[in-house]
């Protein structure tokens, strides 16, 4: 990747609730440099999945890194299938399409589908059973000691659960598909934008902050964090949430490895997966 390829780096906090404006939304920003990425204010009193989805249609020109913290794909080498006994769908392209038919839920949710799907596919409580016959993993979430991340897009419950928040963004991929370009379903093209998914504990790792404490809930805490990924100082936020902290670390650590080759050729990342799987940007 050429180091000049992209001229600014948005990071994208995201959430899968109800409703159709998200507290839990940020979106920070970057150019090339070292000043810290800022928040992009929302059109109104909060960002709406739609909206988000507009701001990226209306830019999908502009020489843009888009990263988004949600699993673009469910797991599917492990089973052959992303949702075993629901219709076939080969690739991510199909599973999102599926998605996108399956549901009505405003602004891009998708609650509807999980919770149609329970027991089946999806953890929602413990009427379902044992939570742990569940939880899957895609392949690059399976670590080269053995170990997985913390939660599966299959569970649906708790405060790390990632489900509503993948599904509702893989609504948004299908809106996006054919748009942009969406890695790794999609090679870098030589212009526009590129979309990827990203994990914040990776950036936050690489930025100093140690194993259990990602998370940065004030100004010095942040401000190491980026000086650490070579950034200056952050404008003075009214809040420190994780949300807001979250997007700013993670705009400016894809600014800083966006030309590492190593990145967008992982070793493990085949041409199978990279169609029905996907892949998280970092995990080399």
């Amino acid at each position: 990747m050429k180091a000049d390829r992209f001229t600014e780096f948005v990071a994208i906090d995201w959430s899968g609730a109800q409703g159709t404006a998200h507290s839990g939304i940020r979106m920070a920003r970057c150019a090339r440099g070292d000043t810290a990425p800022r928040i992009v204010a929302p059109p109104g009193r909060a960002w709406s999945r739609e909206g988000i989805a507009a701001w990226l249609i209306a830019r999908r020109h502009e020489p843009l890194l888009v990263g988004f913290d949600f699993s673009f794909s469910a797991p599917f080498v492990e089973r052959g299938a992303h949702l075993p006994g629901d219709p076939a769908t080969p690739d991510a392209r199909a599973l999102w399409a599926h998605i996108e038919r399956s549901c009505d839920d405003p602004d891009l949710g998708a609650r509807s589908f999980l919770e149609a799907r329970r027991g089946r596919h999806f953890y929602l409580g413990v009427a379902d059973g044992r939570k742990a016959d569940f939880l899957h993993w895609r392949r690059c979430e399976v670590a080269v000691d053995g170990t997985r991340k913390p939660s599966t897009v299959y569970d649906a419950i708790g405060a790390s659960q990632v489900a509503k928040a993948s599904f509702s963004g893989m609504r948004l991929l299908h809106r996006l598909d054919g748009q942009v370009a969406i890695w790794p379903f999609d090679p870098v093209p030589p212009a526009g934008m590129t979309v990827v998914e990203i994990y914040t504990t990776i950036a936050a790792r690489d930025a100093g902050r140690p194993r259990g404490r990602s998370k940065m809930r004030s100004a010095e805490t942040l401000d190491a964090a980026l000086l650490h990924l070579g950034g200056r100082a952050h404008d003075t936020l009214a809040v420190y949430d994780d949300h807001s902290t979250d997007a700013i670390l993670t705009a400016a650590w894809l600014r800083k490895v966006a030309a590492r080759p190593d990145l967008w050729r992982p070793a493990g990342l085949t041409p199978q997966i990279a169609q029905t799987e996907g892949w998280t940007f970092g995990v080399a």
